[in-house]
């Protein structure tokens, strides 16, 4: 399902579904020419047709041999060369009877537990992935609807701009209001967005065949349905989707969204190992099929939900290099005032989105000297935002960079005693 969102603010933002489509300007610039060529173009397509009439053709395709045709042409990145800011969005909508079942019930409208912008660079290097924490405090913007009408905005935590653009409970207006937040908060301009529900995302998982994980210690949340040992493991799709969205319990933690956060950044980590390592963006075939699984799963804008741009995008990234994979958390703090809301840092957060904005690594000299520093984000009174990453400050691009498989993933996870 797609549905064309624009706002006048921007016109690039979400410029796929605000530009005039290609078949009218095509149109309009043929018209021109035809105006000043009219006669010539008449009299060469009266002269090809006369010639195509003469011919005689008859297929005969029927009686031919059988022949598996050849590979075609590497997929064509119809992006090549700019960089992207993709809007990831995981909704907790209850429409449906299995994303009741996984949610624990049904309850009105619509909210988002996961909000991250991801950032493609143009050389297609690095990904770098920031999240936008549910309870960041921060004023919300207008939302204008497909049917005309406007849901006023207030301060308030940051799923409140999801939740109004949902009110009729079309996902595509709630991203839109998520994105024209986030535009008028930061300047950021959305190229294209992905909403996930909870069955979508289960889906996801298990096309992949489960994504391995190291559990730290043993964890148990009886509200989200999360029972675990600590160790390596494989968790299938409704497992990862309980350790994503499970806040309170016993070793989770403080109950904190910033918890939260760090352990869904090492689950989007063990997928894109997994999936790097099944070679899913050099075999087409395994390749075509789960782009197929996970584009079934989401809600996205039209060019985005065109499977030759995906194929093409997931080309392009055909030799990324995971130690370039970033992930984050926008620079945050607490208030003091005992709400648990956070409040951003607006001058750290405005210089991280900045740089994404003009193409340039967000990645802390810190992670690039010790590639295993990350910063915790507990509740401490003044928070750095949580890091996750093994990247150096300048991309490593290599030809055939080292590909892990599913066992060597469980084999690196070390459980302090």
């Amino acid at each position: 399902m797609t549905a064309e969102v624009t706002d006048p603010r921007s016109s690039r933002r979400l410029r796929h579904a605000t530009r005039i489509p290609a078949h009218r300007a095509l149109a309009a610039v043929l018209s021109v020419i035809a105006a000043f060529a009219g006669f010539g173009i008449v009299f060469v397509e009266t002269s090809l047709n006369r010639i195509n009439d003469s011919f005689t053709t008859q297929d005969i395709s029927a009686l031919l041999p059988k022949v598996t045709p050849t590979a075609s042409a590497d997929p064509e990145d119809a992006a090549a060369g700019q960089a992207l800011n993709i809007l990831l969005l995981g909704s907790d909508t209850r429409l449906g009877e299995d994303n009741q079942e996984l949610g624990g019930g049904d309850v009105e409208g619509m909210r988002n537990d996961t909000t991250i912008v991801m950032h493609i660079s143009a050389d297609r290097s690095r990904i770098e992935m920031v999240s936008i924490p549910r309870d960041s405090r921060v004023a919300i913007s207008d939302c204008r609807m497909l049917d005309g009408s406007t849901v006023k905005g207030w301060t308030g935590k940051f799923n409140i701009a999801f939740a109004n653009g949902g009110r009729n409970g079309n996902v595509a207006e709630a991203a839109a209001c998520v994105a024209t937040t986030l535009y008028d908060l930061l300047g950021l301009e959305i190229d294209h967005y992905a909403v996930v529900d909870m069955e979508g995302f289960t889906e996801v998982v298990d096309a992949l065949g489960g994504v391995p994980m190291c559990i730290p210690n043993d964890v148990y949340s009886k509200k989200a349905h999360l029972d675990l040992e600590a160790g390596a493991q494989v968790l299938d799709g409704e497992t990862a989707l309980a350790w994503a969205r499970a806040r309170t319990g016993t070793g989770l933690g403080d109950g904190s969204d910033l918890m939260r956060i760090d352990r869904q950044h090492e689950l989007l980590t063990n997928i894109a190992r997994k999936a790097l390592g099944l070679n899913l963006l050099t075999d087409a075939t395994k390749g075509t099929a789960f782009i197929t699984a996970v584009a079934e799963s989401l809600t996205m804008d039209p060019e985005f939900g065109d499977s030759h741009y995906l194929l093409g995008l997931a080309w392009s990234l055909r030799n990324f290099d995971t130690e370039n994979l970033y992930m984050t958390t926008i620079p945050w703090e607490y208030p003091g005032d005992g709400t648990g809301d956070v409040v951003w840092k607006e001058a750290e957060a405005q210089a991280m989105f900045d740089a994404i904005m003009a193409d340039q690594s967000i990645i802390p000299e810190a992670d690039a000297t010790d590639p295993t520093a990350s910063a915790s984000a507990t509740a401490s009174p003044e928070a750095s935002p949580s890091a996750t990453s093994s990247a150096s400050a300048t991309p490593s691009i290599t030809p055939s960079p080292e590909r892990e498989t599913e066992q060597d993933i469980l084999d690196s996870c070390v459980i302090d005693q």
